[in-house]
């Protein structure tokens, strides 16, 4: 059985057999263990935990699971790695799914590609148990779950603050989190938010940030994008955020120009599409064509994998972004 976050949260009491849940959400990953620790706790039921680093750590998981202290009745075992197991110990999950009814075996294990995902492992699983995808891939999925997070805080946000949360955090869940808990904070006596609350609380207090300099490049303002890099650099701001802000402008712009019709769909936040679609009617499409090796030679810069200066590349993906051109682009 396949079941998605939300779906898997009103399951955990029932929680026995096998399951794998399985993500790069640090949020719902976090979440989902404690509303699992907790309902161990609520119900006395032993729990024991084991991080694999080869094959042969499987053979303890199994010989824990058919062994309870004098003191239990039902076992919960948390195994945390992406070590899976070979056909000896795949026969042992098989053995142990078809007699024990009672104790529950959850597996954590980070992102899966799809060969994976088809594994006799993850299929025995699935057919078997609970397979949890630790997953929000769309502006509505992420929404409700932090809707979720807000309740819990006692807040309640308007949908263009929910949208500008959004913008501010892309996908970051975790962090959108941590603002919804600083905005709860810092209004104490507030509980349905607006757009203002938000910008006042989490607007970066310097001059200009990554925002400023996002607006900067779609307008095509090269100057002043060129002054608020120069700014944020002697701030101290990290050359990975920078390469992080203008390529997603990039990513968004080029995707924009292949989907006209589906900005909102895109995480295009309403009050910019404007800005989009002018940034996009100033630019040669054909200079998308050099974006993506150019952001591979920002990133191996910055990583001190190559010997070109991360700056003056941050400058020339500037430039390309406002129209221009400040160099020959060589690879």
């Amino acid at each position: 059985m396949k079941l998605d976050y939300l779906q898997a949260l009103k399951r955990v009491d029932k929680a026995r057999g096998a399951w794998i849940m399985y993500g790069q959400e640090p949020l719902l990953e976090q979440n989902l263990l404690d509303a699992f620790r907790k309902s161990w706790s609520r119900q006395e039921v032993e729990r024991q935990r084991y991080d694999l680093t080869s094959v042969s750590d499987w053979k303890q998981v199994f010989n824990a699971l058919d062994s309870l202290s004098l003191f239990s009745q039902h076992l919960a075992v948390e195994v945390h790695g992406n070590t899976k197991p070979d056909a000896n110990t795949l026969k042992l999950l098989k053995q142990y799914i078809q007699h024990n009814e009672h104790n529950l075996l959850l597996i954590v294990m980070p992102k899966q590609d799809a060969n994976s995902l088809k594994s006799s492992f993850f299929q025995t699983v699935e057919a078997n148990g609970v397979v949890v995808q630790l997953s929000a891939n769309y502006p509505k999925d992420r929404q409700r779950i932090l809707v979720i997070e807000a309740d819990q805080l006692g807040i309640q946000l308007d949908q263009d603050a929910w949208l500008w949360l959004e913008q501010h955090h892309e996908h970051n869940l975790l962090a959108a989190k941590n603002s919804l808990m600083r905005v709860a904070d810092t209004f104490p006596d507030q509980q349905q938010i607006k757009i203002e609350h938000l910008f006042e609380c989490l607007q970066d207090q310097s001059r200009y940030n990554s925002f400023d300099l996002s607006d900067a490049v779609l307008a095509g303002n090269f100057a002043q994008s060129v002054k608020i890099l120069n700014y944020l650099l002697e701030a101290g701001e990290a050359p990975s955020l920078i390469l992080w802000t203008i390529s997603k402008e990039m990513r968004l712009l080029m995707q924009l120009y292949e989907q006209p019709q589906n900005a909102l769909q895109l995480g295009i936040w309403k009050t910019k599409i404007a800005n989009y679609q002018q940034a996009l009617r100033r630019l040669n499409p054909q200079t998308f064509l050099l974006w993506p090796e150019l952001l591979l030679r920002i990133d191996a810069s910055i990583k001190g994998l190559s010997q070109e200066n991360p700056e003056h590349l941050i400058q020339q993906a500037i430039a390309l972004l406002c129209g221009k051109s400040l160099f020959d682009f060589a690879p």
